[in-house]
């Protein structure tokens, strides 16, 4: 790995820089703080995890692994010989938030510690689900302090230090802290609630992923829905921890947009044949939100429908069903600048209706007046409401089909959860591996399947080989088929 605290923000390291002996005073600005604060970091990094995350589930492999893109031209993700993956990007957020933490706490200011305990907690837990064991506890140490080739964290270990993590910045903002800039949060406008409800929300989210190799998780997990009180979870989609598109400039802009690529970037992506044709089955009155009709529905050459989806990982997928005027894109919404309903998101409140919903159906937990019936409804209908079609499937009679009326199954269950978690971050990938649902098709140019994990960086064979080497004695071989701790 190359050293950790290249990433350590410039502003911080001039703010620091020591100056020459007799040009002190003379560079010092009496107008002017010597000092970052933690709020003018804390707004960076809380859009850069957003900004990241909502990306990789558009333009990069979560896409292709999630099955609602098809890439039409370069497919290579789609095929999925991915071969080692750059970690940087996120290993620089990281370190932005150890040197919000750490200024919040030089400043006294807690509830910096508290966000930045929640944003490295959501971008740890991306990294690790991302690669499985990574370096953690030394990772984000300088040279100074005697770290050059940090080494590996288990998985095991990493995942229960980061719950510990959301629970102690519930707790700090449960308390007497000072107020959180508003200008400086994008997401909550200095909300504490609203920042209580997303950790113990996400806390949900990480308990149900490693619940297979944890015993205690379902344990804590009714420990956070037995006192709402003490854990404030996710309510409504006015809960949803999710950022809004400026629109104004390209890296403020939704991934797929002119402002951020070539329209020929958005001509690449097209819905994939998986989602198109469960939205077509159910009759599902997302399909026309989401996605846009054919062109020409008149010479499809093997679908007939308005609405077509691409297979995945199939040899020429831009000539699919006679090409470009037979096959569907992404609806216009998708190639805005900004959209009031396309954000950044990191988590949903429909997201954790699901949840509770498979926990409960799995009966390992209780929620004082639910079901896992009832909750799989409300997951439905949060999304639904979400992009405005709730009333509409009501009146189409959506619930009353066999295929959506609540059955008990873990298929049915995750498939509505992939359907509500359309192009929402890497978890329909993540569910997929741990679950086996929805049943994707794998085409016939990826036939090692859908991976189980990023190969770590090409860097650390280079950088960091002793430290990598000891790793893989414990983790296993550095393959995309690996299963990490909590899939075994």
């Amino acid at each position: 790995m190359k050293r950790l605290n290249k990433y350590w923000p410039v502003l911080l390291i001039a703010t620091l820089f020591s100056c020459a002996k007799g040009l002190e005073e003379i560079n010092v600005n009496p107008n002017q703080s010597e000092k970052v604060n933690p709020q003018f970091l804390l707004s960076t990094v809380l859009i850069a995890s957003a900004y990241d995350y909502q990306k990789d589930a558009y333009y990069d492999k979560p896409a292709s692994a999630g099955r609602y893109i098809t890439l039409v031209r370069n497919e290579g993700n789609d095929k999925f010989d991915w071969g080692p993956q750059n970690w940087d990007g996120l290993f620089s957020k990281l370190s932005t938030i150890k040197n919000m933490m750490d200024l919040a706490v030089e400043s006294e200011e807690q509830q910096y510690v508290a966000l930045g305990k929640i944003l490295k907690a959501f971008n740890f837990a991306y990294l690790s689900d991302l690669y499985g064991d990574v370096p953690y506890s030394k990772a984000l140490l300088s040279k100074d302090e005697g770290i050059l080739h940090p080494s590996y964290d288990q998985q095991k270990d990493i995942y229960p230090s980061l719950l510990n993590e959301l629970k102690e910045a519930n707790t700090m903002l449960a308390g007497e802290l000072e107020a959180i800039d508003d200008k400086a949060d994008a997401m909550y406008g200095g909300n504490v609630m609203a920042w209580r409800k997303f950790a113990n929300s996400l806390r949900l989210r990480m308990l149900l992923r490693i619940s297979k190799a944890y015993p205690q998780a379902f344990t804590e997990m009714q420990e956070i829905l037995n006192n709402k009180t003490q854990y404030p979870i996710f309510e409504s989609n006015a809960d949803n921890a999710e950022i809004k598109y400026l629109g104004d400039i390209g890296a403020n802009t939704w991934p797929g947009a002119p402002l951020a690529n070539a329209f020929s970037e958005f001509d690449k992506r097209k819905p994939s044949k998986e989602i198109v044709d469960a939205l077509l089955q159910r009759n599902d009155p997302r399909l026309e939100v989401w996605i846009a009709p054919v062109d020409e529905p008149a010479g499809g050459t093997v679908d007939h429908n308005l609405y077509v989806g691409v297979p995945n990982a199939v040899p020429a997928p831009y000539d699919y069903n006679g090409g470009t005027p037979h096959i569907s894109r992404l609806s216009a919404m998708f190639n805005s600048n900004l959209h009031p309903m396309v954000k950044a998101s990191m988590l949903t409140y429909a997201e954790v209706c699901f949840i509770l919903a498979e926990a409960l159906q799995a009966g390992k937990i209780t929620v004082a007046g639910e079901t896992a019936e009832s909750m799989y409804y409300k997951g439905i209908r949060a999304n639904m409401r979400y992009y405005g079609v709730e009333e509409d499937a009501d009146d189409e009679g959506y619930f009353d089909q066999p295929l959506v009326k609540y059955n008990g199954t873990l298929e049915q269950l995750i498939g509505q959860k992939w359907i509500a978690g359309f192009l929402k971050g890497a978890e329909a990938w993540f569910d997929y591996r741990r679950t086996g649902f929805p049943k994707f098709v794998l085409g016939p140019l990826a036939p090692g399947g859908i991976p189980k994990r990023y190969i770590y960086p090409e860097t650390e064979r280079s950088y960091n080989e002793d430290q990598y080497q000891k790793a893989l004695t414990v983790f296993g071989e550095d393959k995309q088929t690996t299963l990490m701790w909590y899939l075994k």
